[in-house]
């Protein structure tokens, strides 16, 4: 079932996509299903019988329960910085997130680009978030 979710916004029409899917790819979180690391507490694959379009990317559930909680509140469950690595947002940059390397801080989903980026990101969890959130969504149109 795919949904189109979200009117346009400024992000639409950015240099860079608002949510980050790869260059040949329009899946989120590599086809991973974002409320299931709230869930389960691990990446879970995602299908695409439940899928639905979101900020212009699909976004893809292991189950109809997933996607309808994710359809009642996006926001929620959408991983911050559009997916993009949390960490490299502090720094001022866009780079990859990794479906595999996360963290849930204070309700809300962050990627980062690889383990090594990862472990630094939990060095200061608090200010990196602090930094990504002065700098986003600017960095979208640099």
């Amino acid at each position: 079932m795919a949904l189109l979710m979200g009117a346009a916004s400024p992000a639409a029409f950015a240099d860079k996509a608002p949510v980050y899917t790869g260059l040949f790819s329009n899946l989120a979180v590599q086809g991973h299903d974002p409320v299931a690391y709230f869930t389960d507490g691990k990446p879970v694959e995602g299908k695409k019988a439940f899928s639905t379009e979101y900020q212009g990317a699909e976004f893809r559930f292991a189950s109809q329960e997933n996607l309808d909680l994710f359809l009642a509140d996006p926001e929620t469950y959408a991983p911050q910085y559009g997916g993009y690595c949390a960490w490299a947002v502090a720094q001022g940059y866009t780079a990859k997130g990794s479906a595999e390397n996360w963290s849930i801080v204070d309700g809300k989903l962050y990627l980062n680009y690889n383990d090594k980026v990862q472990s630094d990101w939990d060095q200061d969890r608090p200010g990196f978030i602090a930094s990504a959130n002065t700098n986003w969504p600017d960095l979208l149109t640099d």
